[in-house]
């Protein structure tokens, strides 16, 4: 399931991951919620929080994080990754130098943090 975080301001959008993470949720919460914010600016700032209740995406979920992220390429302006799992933080090293704007991780006691930076 995918959660909207409520409480970020202007160009932000923030989503929490909770349990088993569906194409279905990304179709239906992430997707719109990201064409939503970009109806109204033309650069966002996403913050994606996995915490200690996710548990896995199924492959529909993984493809439209790709497609989402490749569609709206030059719109990310910032994004924080909050996360303690370990192989997500290395997917995210590996692959954050072909994501423009700027990627930063966080662990998940750092939430507040990643707010503030995403504010910044």
């Amino acid at each position: 399931m995918i959660k909207i975080i409520q409480d970020l301001p202007g160009n932000n959008v923030g989503f929490e991951a909770i349990g088993k993470v569906t194409g279905k949720d990304y179709e239906t919460v992430l997707i719109p919620a990201v064409e939503a914010k970009l109806k109204e600016f033309s650069k966002i700032r996403l913050l994606y929080y996995l915490g200690s209740d996710f548990t896995e995406y199924d492959m529909e979920a993984l493809l439209d994080d790709a497609k989402i992220g490749f569609k709206h390429l030059k719109a990310w302006e910032r994004i924080a990754l909050v996360t303690d799992i370990e192989w997500v933080r290395k997917a995210v090293h590996l692959f954050a130098f072909t994501m423009p704007g700027y990627v930063r991780l966080f662990k998940n006691n750092e939430l507040s943090n990643a707010k503030k930076w995403m504010a910044e």
